[in-house]
């Protein structure tokens, strides 16, 4: 793909991005946790177990990183028709650098999030997830 050809998708449809996979994942895990809980759940009664952690913390990693070297994208992405590729060559990502990405993204959190703002701001919209990882997000200009 040329460089011409191809546009890196900017920070208020990568955040909105963001919120419909969150608003996904919710929806999709939320009856687990009704089940698994009952009415704890709802009541703040409860802390999460093994079951809980496994699901908030390998789950949802776990899917994100399989969107990402299948389908090169997460839902949230795919509706902007963006894809998240190695910055590069502009090919899938590799497992490495998928789990790289994602673990990254905690480190851009802690300054107040400023690694994701960073987005805005950054000539190709890399946040330091990206850079960290060597991908940017990109979309066919056509």
């Amino acid at each position: 793909m040329q460089a011409d050809e191809i546009e890196y998708v900017g920070f208020w449809a990568r955040a909105i991005a963001s919120i419909v996979d969150t608003i996904l994942v919710t929806v999709i895990v939320l009856p687990f946790f009704m089940v698994i809980y009952g009415k704890a759940f709802w009541t703040g009664e409860i802390v999460l177990g093994p079951i809980g952690n496994l699901i908030s913390w390998l789950l949802f990693p776990v899917a994100v990183i399989v969107f990402w070297l299948t389908k090169e994208a997460t839902p949230g992405k795919m509706m902007f028709s963006a894809k998240v590729v190695d910055a590069d060559t502009g090919n899938t990502l590799s497992k490495g650098q998928a789990i790289g990405r994602y673990l990254a993204y905690y480190l851009a959190l802690i300054p107040f999030g400023l690694g994701f703002l960073w987005v805005a701001f950054d000539k190709r919209k890399q946040g330091w997830h990206d850079k960290l990882a060597g991908t940017v997000v990109i979309r066919d200009k056509k």
